[in-house]
């Protein structure tokens, strides 16, 4: 999702843009990472590479997780200093935390993933900043949505097409959704800023429930006359293999204050997206 947003957004800026598909470039093999770097001399790098299969990591996904979201990272970073000293900007998530807080998470709040996905993209971070060279910036986001590849909205309206209704959807879990065309405005508008490093914090707002994000799809979705039911459950009624932080709302002033403005509504990109769903350009 995020790849093909962040093409989209290049070309539209009119920047020239390398999209690599894994087969391409695999980022846990640094010999094809420098190929390309070293062919394309970049000015930015920007990984939207990761391995999100979250319940799978915490079994016989745990080493391909620490491999592709740790290790490649650092393979990354290292071949994009090595390349002119290209700058590197790595996508994180909000699964560093824990989800005990009550209030949005700043970007130098205590790190306690619950899940093996959330430790091994916390490595990646590690990994982005010990590259100085690269003047790493780690983008930590949350809930992703948007066209290109699965995720909470379209399955919601899979759903309601099927006819598999009511929907029952987790009410006790909080964070902020995210639309990946307005994320990948976000980081090309952080690129420039070339001492702009370290961690900064980047979602929609705002913030609310799996279940009221459910609704607002289903309200969105459905057709005037229709009335599509969502009924709150609690995470303990649907158990997961990787547990999931309770409260997971990011802190976005940094962001803001770096590029003068304030993060968009996800509404809006919910919209949007699901116009592109109706039209058939997903």
């Amino acid at each position: 999702m995020l790849g093909r947003a962040l093409v989209a957004e290049a070309r539209r800026r009119g920047q020239a843009v390398l999209a690599l598909s894994r087969d391409q470039a695999d980022i846990t093999d640094p010999g094809r990472l420098r190929y390309w770097m070293e062919s394309f001399r970049p000015e930015l790098v920007v990984n939207a590479a990761a391995y999100t299969k979250v319940d799978a990591c915490e079994g016989e996904a745990r080493e391909r997780a620490f491999a592709v979201n740790g290790a490649a990272v650092g393979n990354i970073a290292a071949a994009a200093a090595a390349a002119g000293g290209a700058r590197l900007i790595h996508v994180s998530t909000d699964y560093v935390f824990d989800g005990k807080g009550t209030s949005p998470y700043r970007e130098d709040d205590p790190t306690a993933p619950l899940s093996v996905y959330g430790q091994s993209k916390l490595e990646g971070e590690r990994q982005a900043l010990a590259h100085p060279g690269a003047r790493p910036l780690v983008v930590r986001t949350s809930w992703l949505f948007g066209p290109g590849g699965p995720n909470f909205a379209a399955t919601m309206v899979n759903m309601i097409q099927l006819g598999r209704l009511p929907l029952r959807v987790v009410a006790d879990q909080e964070g902020a959704p995210t639309y990946t065309p307005f994320l990948a405005r976000a980081i090309l508008d952080l690129a420039p800023l070339a001492t702009f490093t370290g961690t900064v914090h980047y979602r929609n707002r705002e913030p609310v429930t799996w279940h009221a994000f459910a609704r607002e799809i289903a309200a969105q979705w459905a057709a005037p006359a229709e009335t599509v039911d969502v009924l709150p459950v609690t995470t303990a009624e649907f158990p997961r293999p990787a547990p999931r932080p309770a409260y997971s709302v990011l802190d976005v002033e940094r962001f803001e204050s770096a590029v003068g403005r304030r993060v968009e509504p996800w509404a809006l990109g919910l919209a949007d997206y699901l116009a592109r769903i109706r039209q058939g350009r997903t």
